[in-house]
This record gives structure tokens, sequence and C-alpha cells, in this order.
């Protein structure tokens, strides 16, 4: 059988792919691959490994032997699962890999904005340290985190391990009702109680038509002014603008995103805007540790395997 991967670069560049390649097909590999050449390299293929190439119906339909797609991420929204299953194509995915990982990178960005490390940095390097007239520069304030309430949107697996991590800085803990979910935990509070609430917001939870622009301009006049708001799930959970123009106000304290509505921001993104004050912009780098990259080959392999065992 052939095998084809659509996008290995996304996979890094510090990793082997041997427990791909030590499976018995007929591998051809790419490094990326663009919209126009994605018919090209799936046709004639059965099994299609992919991060963020899309395949929807019209490709499907055009692949007549694809038997299989392997997506080498959580999300299958590159995916059309309702084609795939009309066109009996498997289809798998793999979770749970970057949970370290991504809660690590919630974290980091709680307490780089929680002891404004980002400015006085700055002011530690541009000379600012050195004209001050004591020993140390106290221009903008510093919060403990230990006391404090910690509200998590969407309390699964990495919900959860952010959680454990905030509680180990003794946070407080609050369990937001997540819009359009049905799943329940004893203590969960609504949406506006816990904004009202919370001195750290952090966003675990899938970007739905319920989820969307979750977090908009009524949301956040309900946050305190010294609030944070993280999000390292989706973008698209938050109004971009709307979160602007309340760090423009001072309505919240800060906010870091490693999550854009558009990835790569070819097309700009109000959030990317330089003047923005206290806001930390990653570029999807969250799951990213060496580590979390490793378990997505290892799971995917073991997917297909698994697939081919059954074939």
């Amino acid at each position: 059988m052939r095998a084809v991967i659509l996008d290995r670069a996304t996979l890094g560049d510090d990793l082997e792919i041997t427990p791909f390649l030590n499976i018995n097909l007929d591998w051809v590999v790419h490094d990326t691959t663009q919209l126009e050449q994605t018919l090209e390299r799936i046709a004639g293929a059965d099994i299609v490994l992919t991060n963020k190439v899309v395949i929807d119906r019209a490709l499907m339909e055009q692949a007549p032997s694809l038997k299989y797609i392997g997506v080498l991420a959580t999300g299958t929204n590159n995916v059309d699962i309702t084609a795939a299953k009309e066109h009996g194509i498997t289809v798998t995915n793999v979770t749970a890999y970057g949970t370290a990982s991504v809660a690590q990178h919630a974290l980091a960005m709680m307490l780089s904005l929680a002891t404004a490390l980002p400015h006085y940095h700055q002011l530690s390097t541009d000379g600012s340290w050195a004209k001050s007239d004591m020993f140390c520069v106290m221009d903008k304030p510093i919060m403990e985190l230990s006391g404090k309430n910690i509200l998590i949107i969407g309390y699964g697996e990495l919900g959860r391990s952010v959680a454990r991590l905030a509680k180990a800085f003794g946070m407080n803990l609050l369990i937001a009702q997540v819009p359009g979910s049905t799943s329940s935990h004893e203590g969960k509070v609504s949406l506006e109680e816990g904004l009202k609430a919370a001195d750290v917001v952090s966003l675990h939870c899938p970007l739905t038509e319920r989820t969307r622009n979750m977090i908009g301009k009524e949301q956040l006049a309900l946050m305190k002014p010294h609030a944070l708001l993280i999000n390292t799930a989706r973008g698209g959970l938050v109004d971009e603008q709307a979160l602007v123009a309340a760090l423009k106000a001072g309505g919240i304290g800060g906010a870091g995103f490693d999550v854009l509505t558009e990835e790569p921001p070819v097309n700009g993104n109000p959030l990317l805007e330089p003047s923005i004050p206290n806001l930390i912009v990653t570029p999807h780098t969250a799951w990213m540790a060496k580590e979390s990259r490793g378990r997505v080959i290892d799971l995917a392999a073991g997917n297909l395997l698994r697939f081919m065992a059954d074939a």
C-alpha cells in the first residue's frame, strides 16, 4: 500500500519519523503541501497522514483508493469527517500528547503577566534601572497568584492539568459551565459568575458555534480590572477586537494568547498591534515541546498499526 505524509515539517526537524517509516508501506514524505498540490499527492494513496493540510469531500471523491487518514493532531477540523464515513475512509487523531507542554505554557503566561516580567526585563536592559534613584524599579504592580481565583473554562484533561499547577501556587479553583456543554461537574459556576470572581481566566475548551466569541465585550466587562485572560485553546473563542479595546482601556489586567483566529496570520490580526499593553502573543507554540511532538509520532504510528491489523 502507498502511504503519504503531507506536512512532515510540522513535526519539527529535530525528530526522526522512523516509527512511521518502519511500517511496511511504500512511503512518500513531503515537508509541506500547498492547497493546489494536495490532489496530486494523495491520488493513488491508500494512507494519508496530515497535520493541517485540508482533505475535503471533493478531494476524497478524486482519490478512490484512499482508505485511511491519520491526523497528526487532536483537532480534525481539516478533514471532512462526514464525507470520510460516506466513502468508507477511516479517520484517526491523537489525543493527550501535549498536556504537559500546553499546561506549562499557560502557567508561563500567567506568571509572566502576574510578575510583569516582559516590562521589567525591558527596564533592566534599556537603561531605566540604571537611572533609578533606589535599588529597584517599582512602576508596575505585581500580583501574587497565591490566594487568587483561577477560572478554568473547559475542564478536560488540559483544564485539569492547568488546575493542578495553579493549585500548587495556592490558587483557588473555579470551573465554568462551557456554553452548549452538557458535561457536569460538582460545583461548576456559570460563565458570568466565574468571570466576575476570577483573577485569572484560562481557556481550554473546543471551538464550536456555541463557544465562538464566547468572551466578547460584555464578558470582558464583567472581569476584574487586574484579571488575566489566557488562551492556549483555539483562536475564535475570544472577540479579538473587543480584547484589544479592553486592554487599551485598562478593563482587564493582561492577556496571554498562543492562538489566533487565522494561523498563520497572513492577513494580520488585531492582537499583533505592538502598542497593546500587557499582552503576550506566541505563535501556536504551547504544544511544541520535543517530548510532546515525539508522542504525536508514537501515537499516530500506533493508530496506523491498529488500522492495518484490523484491515
